[in-house]
């Protein structure tokens, strides 16, 4: 499983190295389909949940209702409150990732028990 949103700010060392920061994955301009990619972001099986808000990390002062809660696709990892820097910040997804959601059609699979409670055990580890 790889993690979506794997940036320094985002994630413990725990889970392994980073990409960077988030800082190095702003794009220019926002995705065209990006509304799109939000919904399959916020569409996502709830791994992690957990109540509270994440405040931007990029400096808007904005916070996320549930940004830290951990959501997957079966495949893919992600923060809550990934799809707000999707849509704020243009935060660049990997190429992988984002050919996965634009080939399901930005329709999460649906849930594979097995598959999720190893995502989840993977994350009890490490947090």
């Amino acid at each position: 499983m790889m993690i979506a949103d794997f940036f320094q700010e985002l994630w413990p060392s725990s889970f392994g190295t980073p990409r960077g920061s988030i800082h190095d994955f702003l794009a220019p301009e926002l995705y065209e389909d990006a509304g799109r990619i939000a919904e399959y972001l916020r569409g996502g099986h709830e791994i992690f949940s957990v109540m509270g808000a994440s405040t931007d990390v990029l400096g808007s002062g904005r916070t996320v209702l549930g940004g830290d809660s951990l959501f997957s696709d079966g495949e893919w990892i992600w923060r809550g409150d990934l799809w707000f820097y999707v849509r704020t910040h243009h935060v660049e997804l990997p190429d992988d990732f984002l050919a996965r959601i634009r080939k399901n059609q930005y329709v999460v699979p649906p849930e594979d028990e097995p598959g999720i409670i190893e995502i989840a055990e993977y994350i009890d580890a490490r947090i």
